[in-house]
């Protein structure tokens, strides 16, 4: 698959470029990147995971991969402030959504994502995956990471580290604890950035602060600052395979309001967007935008934020596979 050309590179007379078409024209892509198939053809495969039974209050994230690949038509090529072109460094496509066979079954579900991701883990694909709620990071997890546990940046209001609801072990509240459970995230590599919010148990904190994850709380990030932020999240992650997992409720409602738990007090975009920079250089071997609802907002504002999560995102990721094959 070649490269479609970008402002850097001026179209061939006659031929059609996506990303220099009008931003209303042609079928929604992530980020208007070519849709393929085949995993083998791509360096980072930008997939949609439409799967939100194991939320355990609002549902709607199943609609986010939609709505993001629309939003995403906004975006453009190059970076304004490190100039990164991730179409110039790597081969970047589409490549469709996750197909559910089981999709009333929430174990079942996680299976077939699970089944998915060790396909696109085979042909050597990097992923960067829209949800969903964030139940699916487990099955992700369960593609990627079962040669050795990755380390993780976790930028989110929830630990997500809870045990059970109604019954359910894996629900969007437990993915991170099933997965240091099977082996696939390994705690001491590990940061948990922007928790908040009352709960009725403290039984996610004490899990996330036992088991060794670094917990940084929403205030101790104000008292901190983002850089201080980024550089603690550089020491805990280090030089090691890591996974970034970006759920859309780490920001404060009034930036993004259409997800399903909400917690007010959180980061601002532009802080989000600074610490997803800050990034550059790791290890990075997969990311996911999660829990964006579509109903929730009917300005489409979330599925903006969401997609531009993921194209900053898509930069320090490109930067990391062109790294790797140097």
């Amino acid at each position: 698959m070649v490269n479609r050309t970008t402002e850097q590179d001026p179209p061939v007379a006659g031929e059609y470029d996506p990303m220099m078409a009008p931003r209303y024209t042609d079928i929604a892509t992530f980020m208007r990147a070519p849709l393929v198939r085949d995993p083998s053809e791509v360096d980072i495969g930008l997939i949609g995971v439409p799967f939100d039974g194991g939320v355990t209050n609002r549902t709607g994230a199943r609609h986010g991969p939609r709505e993001i690949r629309n939003m995403s038509s906004f975006m453009r090529a190059i970076h304004h402030v490190t100039r990164v072109n991730p179409y110039r460094l790597c081969r970047v496509a589409d490549l469709g959504d996750v197909p559910f066979t089981h999709g009333f079954e929430l174990e079942a579900s996680l299976e077939d994502i699970a089944t998915f991701f060790r396909q696109v883990h085979a042909a050597g694909t990097i992923p960067l995956s829209a949800g969903g709620d964030h139940s699916i990071t487990l099955p992700i997890f369960r593609g990627i990471a079962t040669e050795r546990p990755v380390g993780m940046v976790h930028i989110d209001a929830h630990t997500d580290t809870w045990d059970q609801f109604l019954g359910s072990r894996f629900t969007h509240g437990a993915p991170f604890r099933r997965a240091l459970e099977e082996g696939l995230l390994d705690p001491e590599r590990s940061v948990q950035i922007g928790i908040r919010g009352a709960q009725n148990s403290e039984e996610g904190w004490k899990f996330s602060l036992e088991s060794g994850m670094r917990v940084i709380f929403m205030e101790e990030f104000t008292e901190l600052g983002v850089e201080a932020v980024i550089a603690e999240a550089r020491r805990v992650v280090g030089d090691g395979p890591t996974y970034i997992s970006f759920d859309i409720d780490s920001l404060d409602p009034v930036y993004a309001p259409g997800t399903g738990t909400p917690e007010v007090g959180g980061l601002s975009t532009i802080e989000a967007q600074a610490l997803i920079r800050g990034l550059r250089g790791l290890d990075l071997v997969g990311a996911d935008v999660v829990e964006v609802a579509p109903p929730f907002d009917p300005t489409g504002n979330t599925a903006l934020v969401g997609a531009t999560m993921m194209y900053e995102i898509l930069c320090v990721l490109a930067e990391a596979v062109a790294a790797r094959k140097c």
